[in-house]
């Protein structure tokens, strides 16, 4: 993949599978815009650290996406120090399991906010400088549940059904220029947001974790196995490439057969 000059903007890239396609991208030699939260200070430099080993441009814009301002301010940084975004990954999300009766409406626009609305307000923001450059790739991560649904989940399944349609109105409106649009649709990964998940079903079952990992693995996943990061990346990255020019609008299932049954 001859992508030595490409630029790719990456939400809720410190960590998982934000950061699992940051180096996949950065070790194919696609410059890379993190941007995420800061748990561990010292964690982050090691990682930009590690990026810019690759020998990329390496940027870190801290941002928080709620806000517009700083959603301005991360797009504005980004063109002007690398003139154009070529890839957009749309990635920073987030979940709250409660059955709709007990959702709080804080938590509901909350998700829908982030998992939704900023993956409209970057695209709605990227695509001129695209169009001017008569190249864009746009990634959204979206999920298993933006095709299936699942109890106590209905802001997540809302937010990822509303991403992969949004997926695909961008595919019609850009079908005729280089740009292609397309939804990862992963299953179970092992990241932070999936561990939270796991410790609450051992705590609520009084079962070990390893337990609660094999039980949540069970109800949905028939190959038994977590997605990995690098699967996804790697899954991003071919989607990124000029291979993919016609593959534009779909879902991409990364799920270990859950959406089969």
């Amino acid at each position: 993949m001859s992508s030595h000059h490409k630029t790719a903007l990456i939400t809720g890239s410190t960590s998982g599978i934000g950061a699992g396609v940051a180096e996949k991208f950065a070790a194919n030699k696609i410059n890379v815009i993190i941007t995420g939260l800061v748990d561990n200070q010292n964690n982050l430099d090691q990682f930009l650290e590690k990026l810019k080993s690759y020998g990329v441009a390496v940027s870190f814009i801290e941002a928080n996406l709620t806000k517009d301002e700083d959603i301005n301010l991360l797009v504005e940084k980004s063109l002007r120090e690398f003139g154009y975004i070529d890839i957009l990954v749309n990635n920073a999300g987030m979940q709250y399991v409660s059955g709709i009766v007990d959702f709080p409406q804080e938590k509901w626009d909350l998700i829908l906010e982030l998992n939704l609305t900023v993956a409209f307000k970057l695209i709605k923001k990227l695509l001129p400088p695209m169009r001017e450059n008569k190249f864009g790739r746009i990634i959204n991560i979206a999920s298993a549940h933006g095709l299936v649904a699942s109890a106590n989940k209905s802001a997540y399944v809302a937010s990822k059904h509303g991403l992969v349609g949004l997926t695909k109105v961008v595919a019609l409106e850009t079908a005729q220029e280089n740009i292609t649009a397309n939804a990862i649709c992963p299953g179970w990964v092992l990241t932070p947001l999936v561990k939270q998940q796991i410790d609450k079903i051992s705590e609520t079952e009084n079962i070990s974790y390893k337990q609660a990992e094999i039980k949540l693995l069970s109800e949905k996943q028939p190959s038994q196995q977590f997605v990995t990061p690098e699967q996804i990346a790697g899954l991003a990255l071919f989607l990124s490439s000029d291979d993919a020019q016609q593959i534009t609008g779909t879902t991409q299932l990364i799920d270990g057969g859950w959406t089969a049954q």
